[in-house]
């Protein structure tokens, strides 16, 4: 299955905090996507490895992505080598993305920074003609594939964004993915340990960041994107 967008993050809900309207406005237009996950998020100070799974099942359904799929690299520990990078390979070569969507060049959690630089390698080298990968599951050899884009979504801290997108009529979507984590934001009746996610604070701020990067652009929501090489347009007029 081919699809249009790949959105990976390290953990599971770090897509549905990062770009999720976005993905479900491109869905809406007719767009195909997927996620994947690479850690189960096992570390995880509330809820456990079967609820994440649970949630992330429940926001795949509110977003209607194409597939999601775990990688099941260790939280916390995996590393940026040989081994993850073929693993990643394997499914940027399978589904073949347009473009991919990934963690925060920079943010408070190590491990997405982690996934940044790690998903952006496997990106440049699934385009190498000389690294050879198998598909197991269809037994079949995989051609080459590098992605015309990749972007990098904003999570923790306030990075400026090298550009944004409109996502105005699609916020109570991504407030209903976000929400589908329930064991690990805000909730008055919970017993679990306090997080730096889980006050009602964080959860507002999800909503009052997107529109604030509406307001910079005129819109009512907005969704920040980083990049690693400059973004071209046809023409001054395309530019909103």
């Amino acid at each position: 299955m081919k699809v249009d967008i790949l959105a990976i993050g390290a953990h599971p809900d770090d897509v549905e905090l990062g770009c999720s309207a976005t993905i479900a406005k491109e869905i809406a237009h007719g767009k195909k996507a997927g996620i994947i996950d690479l850690t189960r998020g096992e570390l995880g100070t509330r809820g456990t490895v079967k609820t994440r799974e649970e949630e992330s099942e429940h926001a795949s359904r509110v977003l209607g992505v194409s597939f999601r799929i775990n990688m099941e690299f260790a939280d916390g520990f995996f590393v940026n080598d040989k081994d993850h990078q073929i693993a990643l390979i394997k499914m940027i070569r399978k589904y073949r993305p347009e473009i991919v969507l990934c963690n925060a060049i920079d943010d408070r959690h190590i491990d997405h920074g982690k996934a940044s630089k790690l998903v952006s390698d496997a990106c440049f080298l699934s385009g190498l003609l000389k690294i050879d990968t198998k598909d197991e599951v269809d037994d079949v050899w995989q051609d080459p594939w590098r992605p015309k884009q990749v972007y990098h979504y904003i999570q923790w801290k306030n990075l400026v964004p090298d550009f944004v997108v409109d996502v105005t009529g699609f916020m109570d979507k991504k407030m209903e993915a976000v929400l589908a984590y329930k064991t690990q934001f805000y909730n008055e009746n919970s017993i679990e340990p306090e997080t730096p996610i889980s006050s009602k604070n964080f959860t507002d701020s999800v909503k009052y960041r997107a529109r604030d990067m509406g307001r910079l652009i005129g819109v009512e929501y907005a969704e920040g994107f980083n990049v690693e090489r400059y973004v071209a347009v046809d023409s001054l007029f395309n530019l909103k």
